[in-house]
């Protein structure tokens, strides 16, 4: 954030940071958070635009063949300039994308161009826990009122749905015992396995439930974590899962949550001795186009390729839960895949980058002289 805010100064910003009071921070799983933002004004009146990128990273993981925090850039004989680092694609380099196309637009006004209207580049750290004390602090705050927001997205689609997401934590509780004697302890491991067979086979049927956004194919669910016992020769009595599940757009309203934990007491009433509890960690809902939202898919259409979904969940939603036009637009692939996003050598090919540039300034230009 310190960084990031220097720099933005040092191409002449003025740049707000906005502290995320301590323990909002601490009951998000944080230590610190910090977002900024920069209000640009053209003329008066005009229309009000958001450009949304998050600055926060999961962990680099393994397999890495560059440095995660690196930022190197390779000539690579087919795809030009690539950045390797962890972010780059996901989204840190959308600070840049939008950044450069306010630059641009600043230019254009000094041209002559008749320019109404604001736009704000808010940079959040919030998005991989929830974004809650990311844009929705913001919003929620009163420290911005737009007309339409542009959030984190690729270079070749328009994303204007897609997948909300559910991060549960099943704690399954049984009794210590000697391995000698197992009979004697209650094995939480056991009903843990009970408990995530019925989840497998609940997985099972998402095959049959489809979504008609492009891009967005079904429902998802994976065990991604799973902790439990103390020892080798002790009958174990702690396990916990991380369960993510994720919803179509069409599952807007439904409740995920609900029907997890009903899978999941009735999976462990079949161990006697056994309790279990599940917390919700993350529920974010889809994100659905809302009513006035053409406009924006129109102009930006005009300069990119598709409109599409995709099977993520963003922050987009928390301007989409006040009806606030929003779609995903930035630099990046076309796919996830490609950029590794989330996955070892995360990438971006600069080319991407300099066309999302191109594609966000003429948007702003049109929303700003319409």
């Amino acid at each position: 954030m310190a960084r990031a805010k220097t720099l933005l100064e040092q191409l002449g910003f003025e740049v707000e940071a906005h502290v995320v009071p301590a323990d909002l921070v601490k009951a998000n799983g944080m230590i610190s958070a910090v977002n900024l933002i920069v209000r640009k004004r053209f003329g008066s009146g005009g229309t009000t635009v958001a450009l949304n990128a998050h600055g926060d990273v999961v962990p680099p993981g393994l397999g890495w063949t560059h440095d995660p925090y690196g930022g190197e850039i390779v000539d690579d004989p087919e795809r030009g300039k690539v950045m390797y680092g962890r972010g780059v694609a996901v989204s840190k380099s959308d600070f840049a994308t939008y950044t450069c196309a306010l630059l641009a637009l600043m230019d254009a006004e000094k041209a002559g161009a008749g320019l109404k209207g604001t736009v704000e580049l808010q940079f959040t750290y919030n998005e991989e826990a929830g974004g809650d004390i990311g844009p929705k602090w913001i919003l929620d705050q009163g420290l911005s009122k737009q007309d339409y927001a542009i959030s984190a997205g690729f270079t070749y689609g328009i994303t204007s749905s897609n997948n909300g997401c559910l991060h549960v934590e099943v704690t399954v509780r049984g009794k210590q015992g000697q391995a000698a004697m197992p009979h004697m302890g209650e094995d939480a491991i056991e009903a843990a396995t009970g408990i995530l067979a019925a989840l497998y086979a609940f997985r099972a049927q998402f095959k049959n439930k489809r979504s008609k956004v492009p891009g967005i194919d079904t429902p998802t669910l994976n065990i991604g974590l799973i902790k439990g016992s103390i020892n080798t020769n002790v009958v174990p009595d702690l396990v916990t899962l991380r369960i993510d599940c994720r919803m179509i757009p069409e599952e807007m309203g439904y409740d995920a949550e609900g029907e997890l934990c009903a899978i999941v007491d009735k999976a462990v009433a079949a161990y006697p001795g056994i309790s279990v509890k599940t917390e919700r960690i993350i529920l974010a809902e889809p994100l659905i186009e809302v009513p006035d939202s053409e406009k924006l898919i129109g102009i930006l259409k005009r300069n990119a390729e598709a409109v599409q979904g995709v099977p993520l969940y963003t922050d987009a939603r928390h301007y989409t839960k006040r009806d606030i036009p929003t779609v995903l637009y930035g630099a990046g692939p076309r796919t996830l895949m490609e950029a590794r996003g989330h996955n070892s050598d995360e990438n971006l090919r600069l080319s991407d980058l300099e066309k999302a540039t191109k594609v966000i300034a003429l948007t702003l230009g049109d929303l700003l002289c319409g």
